[in-house]
């Protein structure tokens, strides 16, 4: 896997890398691996916090696409710190049918690059570095999108994915 450094050395997957592999516990305890899902496309969404503006807005609509993301062969996942408290209560509110997956320790999501320093209201900081990646049936990297905005991100990824 080749990780590119960039800025505050934060690792950064490109086009063509192996991704890295995943096993993460969902709303349920369940483990999910990516490798469950050779074969397939996925869409791994990482995300800061379950049920706050910014995070509800990019889960809604990546759930309101969701036929169209599976039409395509595209699976979606989210991924965040929150436990599987928070998640069951997410999804619960807000209607989510697609896993969420706790990375409380933040391991996976460094590996991607989606957690490092960042800007936040002019000050850095180290948190979770809003980002998605899409992966292949093959478990390359498709498509990487860093330092996305919340909001008509999931039409963004699908239009991409639509090409």
């Amino acid at each position: 896997m080749t990780h590119r450094t960039y800025g505050d050395n934060v690792a950064r997957l490109e086009v063509g890398d192996t991704a890295p592999g995943l096993t993460l516990k969902d709303e349920h305890g369940e483990k999910v691996s990516l490798k469950d899902f050779l074969g397939a496309r996925v869409v791994l969404y990482f995300y800061p916090a379950d049920d706050t503006p910014g995070c509800t807005k990019e889960a809604c609509q990546f759930n309101d696409e969701l036929s169209a993301f599976s039409a395509l062969g595209a699976q979606v996942l989210g991924i965040s710190p929150d436990g599987a408290a928070a998640h069951q209560a997410f999804k619960k509110k807000f209607g989510l049918n697609f896993a969420l997956l706790s990375d409380p320790e933040k391991t996976v999501m460094a590996k991607y690059g989606a957690y490092g320093e960042k800007m936040l209201y002019g000050k850095k900081v180290n948190g979770v570095i809003r980002s998605t990646f899409v992966v292949s049936g093959q478990g390359l990297i498709e498509h990487a999108f860093y330092n996305v905005r919340a909001d008509g991100h999931a039409a963004k990824v699908l239009a991409t994915l639509s090409r």
